[in-house]
């Protein structure tokens, strides 16, 4: 049996003027799994968010949360759902405990337990008035209300702005804690090294359209490797120029060459170059933020074009 699909968009489509929205957005999010969605400020994350919460109503699609109609079902889908909002809106009156014991009261969360482990985590001291609270203490204050009731399902708005180095990579191991406990997770970033370090699978969004989604696995293993290699010979340089290889890139006044080639065949790569001098042989390591940035180039071809 497949696993059951915790968050399912089809079609979403809210166009506030021609080319500003979000349009036709497909994607789901099944038990257990980690999905990023990764783009530039502007691209349509937060929107897309506010409608897995309930807070709008869309143009057209269907936005389903464990099953049930988010704009519809909304005060239902909140009992099993953490969420995190991108831009951190407290009430001033409050101190951050009796904010916290508020949303408790709202939440109907009675056990403590899971709550003071998240304040020792994040060194929160919740005892300071909200409008006294530095970007980083508000946002680790957010942070520990969405997850201190132990929610299925965690919907996370650029989650670690804000937080100091210590803290992201904090937040980050405690996102993996969490995809080990079983939770499902959808986590909105522009911060590539956050989205790398924890998602199963991920979209890149721009412009307010899905532009690709993938298996994040699938790019850490990709097996198409690419090299540069240097060398200190012009003979050297011109016999390999010469050679059956895919050179991506050649600098002629450099001696240098950038080859792509499939994990199969570095062996002949090496074999044909150890007779060689070599100044450097380097693999270049293809980054999620390379990634993105490939389709970030290629949409730009698109770009003005009319729906």
């Amino acid at each position: 049996m497949g696993k059951m699909q915790e968050i399912y968009v089809e079609g979403l489509t809210k166009k506030f003027s021609k080319n500003v929205g979000i349009f036709d957005l497909r994607f789901e999010v099944s038990s257990g799994e980690v999905f990023g969605f990764l783009g530039p400020n502007g691209a349509g994350k937060t929107t897309t968010i506010r409608h897995l919460m309930g807070f709008c109503r869309p143009d057209k699609g269907d936005v389903r949360v464990k099953g049930l109609e988010s704009y519809k079902k909304y005060s239902e889908i909140m009992k099993s759902v953490g969420y995190l909002p991108g831009e951190i809106s407290l009430p001033a009156a409050l101190t951050g405990t009796e904010f916290i014991a508020m949303m408790r009261d709202l939440r109907k969360c009675k056990d403590t337990t899971y709550l003071n482990s998240l304040l020792e985590r994040f060194e929160l001291d919740p005892n300071i008035e909200t409008k006294k609270m530095s970007l980083g203490t508000k946002r680790k204050l957010a942070i520990v209300t969405a997850f201190m009731c132990d929610p299925e399902i965690l919907i996370l708005d650029e989650p670690t702005s804000g937080l100091d180095p210590v803290m992201q990579d904090r937040f980050i191991k405690f996102i993996k804690e969490e995809k080990r406990r079983g939770k499902t997770i959808f986590l909105s970033s522009h911060i590539f090294s956050e989205i790398d370090a924890s998602c199963d699978r991920i979209a890149i969004i721009k412009q307010g359209r899905i532009i690709n989604t993938f298996i994040a696995d699938d790019l850490k293993h990709n097996k198409n490797k690419t090299y540069v290699i240097e060398f200190y010979s012009r003979d050297d340089y011109n016999e390999f120029i010469n050679m059956s290889f895919d050179v991506a890139h050649a600098e002629p006044d450099r001696m240098l060459a950038k080859v792509c080639i499939n994990d199969e065949d570095i062996n002949a790569l090496i074999a044909s170059t150890a007779h060689m001098s070599l100044k450097n042989f380097a693999e270049v390591v293809f980054s999620l933020e390379d990634y993105f940035m490939q389709f970030y180039r290629q949409e730009k071809e698109y770009e003005g074009i009319d729906d």
